[in-house]
C-alpha cells in the first residue's frame, strides 16, 4: 500500500521531528495576560522542586515502607481559578501559610493517594479500592504528620530562593470552597507525579507569584563581586587581550571581482585576455574572512610582493 501524503494528516496530528520524537503542540498564547514566569526564574524552581521530589521521595519510601517516587511534571503560571477548575471536585488540600510569601499555599493530593498512605502506614497492603471520603479524625492525624514531613523538606528544597517556614492553616475536600487567593491572582502551579508502588497519582503545589517574584529576582541577581576577584578579573581580560594581539589569520590582496559568463569561461584558451572590472588607479582591497577592511597598492619588499596600506578611495584627495 502507498504511503499516504503528509497533506491528508489530520491537522491536530503530531509531527515527528528527524529523531523520531513527536514535535510539542504550540501553546496559545493570551496577550491579556502577558506571562510574567520568565524561562530563568521557572529553571530555579525546577532545579528546587527537582531536589523535593528526591527527598519527598525518601519520606514517603520509608514511612509507606514501599516503593514510592515523585517526580516534576511541570511548572506554569495561571489564575488561582484556572488552577482549581484543574482538579478533581473532590481531593486533597492542605492549605498552609508560606511566610514572606504574603499569602497562602496549596498541597494538593488526590483522596485516593492519601487513603492508600494512610493504609501503608497502618499496616495495610495499601489496597486499589481505597474509599474517596473525607478522612476520620485518626486517619487525618496520620496523614497530617506524613503532610508536615513533605512540607519541611519542601522548606529545606526552596531555602534557595526563599527561607520560609511553612505552617498547615487547614484542610479543604473541595477547591472550590478552599479560600486561599483571588480568581484572578496570578499563582505559580507546580504539577508533579506520586507513584506508591505501580499506581500513579496527579500532585500538584500552587504558589502566589506576586509573593515569590522578589525573592527570585533576588536569588537570579549577581553575586557581589570583592577586590580580589575584580582584579583577578581584570587581569584575566588583559591576557586574553594580549593573547588576542598574536593570533595568525588569513589576508588576501585582491583586485575588484570580474563576473563571466559560463560560457565565456568555458571558452578560454591558453592566452586568451580578459579585462579586468578594475580601473587602473584603484587601489587593491585587503579582505579577512570575505570582509574589506582596508585598501592598498602592490609592490615589493626586497625579493617579496607586498602591499602598502593607503588611504579608502573617499580619503584619496
Amino acid at each position: 500500500m502507498p504511503p499516504s501524503d503528509s497533506s491528508d494528516a489530520h491537522p491536530g496530528a503530531l509531527v515527528a521531528d528527524r529523531g523520531g520524537r513527536p514535535a510539542p503542540e504550540p501553546v496559545l498564547y493570551d496577550f491579556r495576560r502577558p506571562i510574567q514566569l520568565s524561562r530563568e526564574h521557572s529553571r530555579m524552581i525546577q532545579v528546587a522542586l527537582d531536589g523535593f521530589c528526591r527527598q519527598a521521595t525518601t519520606v514517603l519510601t520509608s514511612s509507606l515502607r514501599t516503593v514510592c517516587a515523585v517526580t516534576l511534571t511541570g511548572i506554569e503560571q495561571s489564575s488561582y481559578a484556572e488552577y482549581v477548575d484543574s482538579l478533581e471536585a473532590t481531593t486533597y488540600l492542605t492549605i498552609f501559610s508560606a511566610e514572606p510569601l504574603l499569602s497562602k499555599c496549596v498541597l494538593e493530593i488526590p483522596v485516593v493517594a492519601v487513603m492508600t498512605a494512610v493504609d501503608h502506614m497502618l499496616g495495610g497492603p495499601g489496597r486499589a479500592d481505597q474509599p474517596e471520603r473525607a478522612l476520620t479524625e485518626i486517619e487525618t492525624g496520620v496523614s497530617r504528620g506524613l503532610i508536615e514531613r513533605l512540607l519541611h523538606e519542601l522548606r529545606y528544597s526552596l531555602a534557595s530562593i526563599v527561607a520560609f517556614e511553612p505552617v498547615v492553616t487547614g484542610v479543604e475536600y473541595s477547591p472550590q470552597f478552599a479560600q486561599v487567593a483571588g480568581a484572578s491572582d496570578v499563582m505559580v502551579a507546580m504539577h508533579l507525579e506520586l507513584k506508591i508502588n505501580e499506581r500513579a497519582f496527579p500532585m500538584s503545589m500552587c504558589m502566589p507569584f506576586s509573593g515569590l517574584l522578589p525573592h527570585l529576582l533576588r536569588a537570579a541577581a549577581p553575586a557581589p563581586v570583592s577586590d580580589r576577584e575584580r582584579a583577578q578579573r581584570a587581569r584575566a581580560a588583559a591576557e586574553l587581550k594580549d593573547q588576542f594581539q598574536t593570533v595568525p589569520v588569513d589576508v588576501a590582496v585582491r583586485l575588484r571581482p570580474t563576473t563571466l559568463s559560463p560560457g565565456d569561461l568555458a571558452a578560454l584558451q591558453p592566452g586568451d585576455a580578459i579585462r579586468l572590472n578594475h580601473p587602473a588607479s584603484a587601489p587593491l582591497e585587503v579582505v579577512v574572512d570575505g570582509i574589506n577592511f582596508a585598501h592598498a597598492t602592490a609592490g615589493t619588499s626586497g625579493f617579496r610582493l607586498a602591499a602598502l596600506i593607503v588611504g579608502t578611495p573617499k580619503e584619496t584627495p
